[in-house]
């Protein structure tokens, strides 16, 4: 489902060259849980976008269901996104110019998905929002935007789901509250989940935890939960 092979990614500095990412072997098969965990400037963020073909490495490859992204220009890997991968964002990344309801239904209808309103109502409505769809996101707290950022997400029915800190900006018990919807529903849609996470606690619900240290990426020994 996903692979990366000696996947490197260097940056120019003022005084040479930066390592962000170094010799990564990571290899995720289709359903599981993924939690990559790991301090700030670790690399772990560079490393989901590089999974998610939204960047480039300097050296290396990823495949996503057995497609090497990193020979795919950006309209390619953009069309492979579309079809394969939804996102969570830490800073739920919703449109403000649009609803709830709006938000979800965009890239159903960008990828000219059939019924798109019908399913964006039906997926708002599993996050329990049906009351919000004409809401826009300055009218929702953190903890509403973050679940119509699922919807939009689980909507897309895509078989990779990348979440960057989904809980990161929410108080506990809302954070607590939105890991249980996410893990639900991603049980329920058996998506391969690869979660970036300082959470602890978020990350012992994965199958597999990897830890980024300094660029370099080592799997983590389950801990008891």
């Amino acid at each position: 489902m996903i692979k990366a092979v000696d996947l490197s990614h260097q940056v120019p500095v003022f005084d040479g060259t930066l390592e962000i990412l170094k010799d990564i072997q990571l290899e995720i098969k289709a359903g599981e849980t993924v939690a990559i965990v790991g301090s700030s400037g670790s690399g772990k963020s560079t490393l989901l976008g590089m999974l998610a073909g939204l960047d480039l490495p300097s050296s290396g490859s990823v495949e996503l269901n057995n497609i090497d992204i990193t020979v795919l220009d950006e309209e390619k890997r953009a069309a492979l996104r579309a079809s394969h991968v939804s996102f969570v964002f830490q800073n739920f990344q919703l449109l403000g110019s649009l609803t709830a309801l709006e938000n979800v239904m965009l890239p159903l209808e960008v990828a000219e998905r059939a019924q798109p309103l019908k399913t964006a109502k039906e997926y708002l409505a599993r996050v329990g929002l049906s009351e919000r769809e004409q809401h826009y996101p300055r009218q929702l707290s953190g903890g509403e935007q973050q679940r119509v950022a699922l919807a939009r997400a689980f909507a897309s029915e895509a078989p990779i789901l990348f979440a960057d800190e989904p809980t990161g900006n929410l108080d506990a018990e809302t954070g607590g509250h939105i890991a249980d919807l996410l893990f639900t529903m991603n049980n329920e849609a058996n998506t391969t989940l690869v979660l970036v996470t300082h959470d602890q606690t978020l990350a012992r619900r994965c199958n597999k935890q990897f830890v980024m240290n300094a660029g370099k990426l080592a799997e983590s020994a389950p801990a008891a939960r």
